[in-house]
């Protein structure tokens, strides 16, 4: 996926924003909470980082490609970073985004889903 893909795909879903911040990470937010982080990666390519389910990070942080996202998972959080293709092809990732825009939209405030039109 490139970034180009990457930023398409989430501007696609429901009362989406965008910003560059963290020296150069693309952010996606959904409300005024962050679901993806594109990137931040050690590995070439594009560095993908999304909340996930507590079974898809027992999952997940054990693939190949993937890992627990820095910073965010060290806190205890379930974020997952693909970080190649390996384990999770494009069209898994995008199912991922869409999963993590749902999981961080239903944490908004119910006034803020009805303002988001969520």
């Amino acid at each position: 996926m490139t970034l180009d893909d990457y930023n398409a795909f989430c501007a696609s879903l429901p009362a989406t924003t965008h910003v560059v911040q963290w020296g150069g990470a693309h952010v996606w937010k959904v409300g005024d909470k962050v679901f993806a982080i594109a990137g931040w990666s050690e590995a070439e390519g594009l560095g993908v980082t999304f909340k996930v389910s507590e079974l898809a990070y027992d999952i997940l942080r054990e693939q190949p490609g993937c890992r627990p996202a820095p910073y965010l998972a060290s806190r205890g959080m379930k974020w997952i970073q693909r970080q190649t293709g390996e384990s999770v092809d494009d069209a898994a990732l995008c199912d991922y985004l869409l999963e993590s825009h749902g999981l961080v939209a239903a944490k908004l405030t119910r006034k803020a889903r009805a303002d988001l039109g969520l």
